[in-house]
């Protein structure tokens, strides 16, 4: 049996699964790869504080080595709704696109990968590795019980991942612009200056923290924290809110408060940022805190066989070479750099999270072309890539 992508993708978009949430959109995946003859694991996790997500894991063989696809069924939230001009999860076509929640982040490539999957085993029986699907309903979400969990799962089953492309949307304009091989890490800080209040007749009786917040702001933001480096843009940091919560305008606070967001290239750790920030705020001195949040160091595949095969895939494709590029937020990859060299490739990403979210049809088939042509030359074009699991 073979499986048409835009049918796939439209029975997923119809799962109206706002993160964490399901809705069904992880039994309508379980329903098409089973008859496949995938060994579908439904796997739920949860932790005080947080809703409980459901996960699925699917795997196609028992054998070494495994190619991977993940991705997500978990989507935004829609927003207002008298902003679109139909039902976000109604899944409908009009001119060639396919519209709704989801449709580009990324249920689509989810639908294009499954449907490339049912083609080449008609096409050619079964892989000679194993093929396996990671999908998390906890991608736009806190990310605390989905992809993360689920491969530490597989690690206490003793079960391994081998190489890995992830569905996220990376192309700019066009399908075959762009293959993320890497993403920058993301930080946020958070500081508190502290001093002690007074009146502001007698400034001398109190201790204003707020110069010297400013002069530790201007310290970390008045140069760029580096030109960046071989594969990756400079690292930015953004000042996101200053807070004194100073409902009077004759009383020195005794406290001010900033928090800012960096995102940062492979020439920093979480550890190194924290030390110079640390140094920049120790020179202006005085009594302050500074808290640390890092949701994901910077990573990168370098260019080898699994770039070149992916890039090989695009360009027979569409005709051109993609891009190489580390731009962009965080994915799911950054857990999966752990285990296994992983790329990500898509749709074109220019309505996602957007109202009137959309891909057009002929991208759908498209990169589910180009993920049949990675899975017909997956385990010879990557040499070495592990034993049975």
């Amino acid at each position: 049996m073979t499986i048409d992508a835009v049918a796939l993708a439209q029975d997923l978009i119809r799962c109206p699964s706002v993160t964490p949430r399901d809705d069904g959109a992880l039994g309508v995946l379980e329903a098409a790869l089973t008859p496949l003859g995938f060994t579908c694991h439904r796997l739920r996790f949860e932790q005080e504080g947080t809703a409980p997500v459901d996960n699925l894991y699917a795997r196609l063989g028992t054998a070494g080595p495994n190619f991977c696809f993940a991705g997500h069924t978990d989507v935004v939230p829609p927003g207002e709704l008298k902003g679109w001009s139909i039902d976000p999860f109604a899944a409908e076509i009009h001119n060639g696109k396919l519209y709704g929640r989801g449709a580009v982040d990324m249920k689509g490539a989810i639908a294009a990968f499954v449907a490339a999957v049912s083609r080449r085993l008609a096409a050619g029986g079964p892989p000679a590795g194993s093929i396996s699907l990671l999908i998390t309903g906890d991608e736009e979400g806190v990310a605390i019980n989905g992809t993360k969990k689920v491969l530490d799962w597989l690690a206490e089953r003793g079960e391994r991942l081998d190489a890995c492309v992830v569905g996220e949307p990376t192309n700019p304009k066009a399908l075959g612009d762009m293959i993320k091989i890497g993403r920058r890490g993301s930080l946020t800080g958070y500081l508190t200056v502290y001093g002690a209040q007074g009146h502001t007749a007698y400034p001398h009786l109190a201790d204003n923290p707020l110069p010297r917040l400013v002069r530790m702001l201007a310290a970390i933001t008045e140069k760029p924290m580096d030109e960046g480096t071989e594969h990756f843009q400079p690292s930015t940091l953004a000042l996101t809110t200053i807070d004194v919560g100073n409902p009077a305008n004759n009383v020195i606070p005794a406290q001010g408060k900033a928090t800012f967001n960096i995102r940062f290239n492979d020439a920093h750790t979480p550890a190194s940022i924290e030390a110079w920030l640390r140094g920049c705020f120790d020179a202006v001195g005085g009594a302050y805190d500074l808290t640390i949040q890092c949701s994901g160091e910077s990573f990168l595949t370098a260019p080898g066989p699994l770039t070149e095969l992916v890039a090989d895939a695009v360009e027979g494709a569409t005709g051109r070479r993609p891009d190489y590029s580390t731009t962009g937020g965080t994915s799911d990859a950054r857990f999966i750099k752990n285990f296994c060299p992983v790329v990500e490739f898509g749709l074109v990403g220019q309505t996602m999270h957007k109202v009137d979210e959309h891909t057009a049809v002929a991208d759908l088939h498209g990169l589910s072309a180009i993920y049949e042509t990675i899975l017909e030359r997956v385990f010879t074009r990557l040499p070495g890539t592990g034993a049975a699991a």
